[in-house]
C-alpha cells in the first residue's frame, strides 16, 4: 500500500516538472518531439531584485498602500477631491465627523470670548456653546440662544457662511461616491490553456452581474513580464495578446475570452518555469457602455501563471429549462475540467 502511495507521488511530481517545462502550445498532448531551448537564468542578485518588483505587480488585490513612495508628495489639500472619493467608507466618515466636531468646538471657544453677547435662559457654558454652534452651522436656529452684540453677529455670519459651503462640498462629494460608475464585472479565478480543436489558446471567462447589459464591451488582454535591459537593468515588458473576439457587442451573461498561442504570440515556446522566473503576468482590462446608466464603466484583472491549469476548460455554466428560459448558473462560474 505504501509503496503504491509512494509510486503515485512520483508519478504525479514527474508530470507536474514535465508542464512546468513544456512550451504552452505543446501542453495538449502533442506527440511532436519537444523543442530544447536555452533559457536564461536569473543571478542570484537579479532574482533578489525581482522579488522586490513584486511590489508593482499588477494584480493589485490590496490597492497602492502597500508601495512606499519616495521623493512624491502625495498632499491631500493639493487633491483634495481625489482622495475624497478614493478613501474607504469608514476612512471617509471618520474624517467628516471630525471636521464637523472640531469647527463647532472652534467656534464654541469664539463664542466663549463673549459669552455675554449670546442671550439665553441659563448660565453659558462649553457644552452649550458648541450646541449653539451646531444649530448655527446647519441654519436651525431654534431661538434658545440668540446673538445681540457687533462681534457676536461677525462669527454668527461667518460660521452661516462656512456652513453653507460644506453643506455643498459634503452633499456634492456623497453623492460623487455613490454614482461614480463601476461594472460589476466578474473575472473567473483561473485562466485555463485549451487545446479542444488541437489549437492551444489561453481563455479567461467574464460575466456581468447585473441585470441590465453592458454595450460595446472592448476587452484587452497584455502579457507583462519583467526581462533583462540593454543597459543591464530589469524592465518590466507588456506584449498584447491578440484576442479571438476582443470586441463583444452585448454582454449579457458570460463571454470566454481566448488567445491563440500560435507562432506570433509572446506565449509561444515559453513554459510555465520560464514566466514564472520573469515574473509574468496576464493582465486583463474590460471597458464597456451600461445600458442602463449610459456611462462608461471598466474592470480590470490580472493573473500570475500559479493561476493558469494547462489542458483544461471551462465548464458550461448556460443552460435550457424545460420551460423554455435560459438559467445561467453563476455557482460554476469558476469551475474548470480537464479535457
Amino acid at each position: 500500500m505504501m509503496k503504491r502511495l509512494l509510486r503515485n507521488y512520483r508519478k504525479k511530481s514527474q508530470i507536474d516538472k514535465e508542464i512546468r517545462h513544456t512550451p504552452l502550445e505543446d501542453v495538449g498532448g502533442s506527440s511532436a518531439a519537444q523543442k530544447k531551448k536555452e533559457s536564461r537564468r536569473f543571478s542570484l542578485s537579479t532574482r533578489e531584485a525581482a522579488k522586490r518588483f513584486r511590489a508593482h505587480a499588477l494584480v493589485e488585490e490590496k490597492g497602492h498602500h502597500d508601495v512606499v513612495r519616495v521623493g512624491l508628495k502625495d498632499s491631500v489639500w493639493t487633491d483634495l477631491y481625489h482622495h475624497a472619493l478614493t478613501a474607504s467608507w469608514p476612512a471617509f466618515t471618520a474624517v467628516a465627523v471630525f471636521s464637523y466636531l472640531l469647527i463647532n468646538f472652534i467656534f464654541a471657544l469664539l463664542y466663549m470670548v463673549a459669552p455675554n453677547q449670546i442671550t439665553s435662559d441659563g448660565q453659558h457654558t462649553l457644552l452649550s456653546l458648541f450646541f449653539f454652534s451646531v444649530q448655527t452651522l446647519s441654519t436651525v436656529g431654534y431661538g434658545g440662544m440668540t446673538p445681540v452684540g457687533i462681534y457676536a453677529n461677525a462669527i454668527v455670519s461667518l460660521e452661516v457662511f462656512i456652513g453653507m459651503m460644506l453643506t455643498a462640498v459634503a452633499t456634492g462629494l456623497l453623492f460623487a461616491r455613490f454614482a461614480r460608475p463601476r461594472a460589476r464585472i466578474m473575472f473567473s479565478n483561473t485562466a485555463v490553456v485549451s487545446s479542444e480543436s488541437g489549437i492551444p489558446a489561453l481563455c479567461i471567462r467574464i460575466a456581468n452581474l447585473r441585470v441590465s447589459v453592458i454595450l460595446s464591451v472592448d476587452v484587452e488582454v497584455a502579457l507583462s513580464r519583467l526581462v533583462m535591459g540593454e543597459n543591464g537593468h530589469l524592465v518590466r515588458k507588456f506584449d498584447q495578446l491578440l484576442l479571438v473576439q476582443s470586441h463583444v457587442p452585448v454582454l449579457r451573461f458570460a463571454f470566454v475570452m481566448a488567445h491563440v498561442i500560435g507562432p506570433d504570440s509572446p506565449l509561444h515556446g515559453k513554459t510555465m518555469a520560464e514566466l514564472e522566473a520573469e515574473e509574468a503576468e496576464i493582465i486583463v482590462t474590460v471597458t464597456g457602455t451600461d445600458e442602463a446608466l449610459g456611462q462608461t464603466v471598466f474592470a480590470r484583472t490580472a493573473y500570475r501563471f500559479d493561476r493558469v491549469r494547462n489542458n483544461h476548460r471551462f465548464v458550461d455554466i448556460v443552460v435550457s429549462r424545460p420551460d423554455g428560459r435560459i438559467a445561467v448558473d453563476y455557482t460554476r462560474f469558476h469551475d474548470v475540467e480537464q479535457h
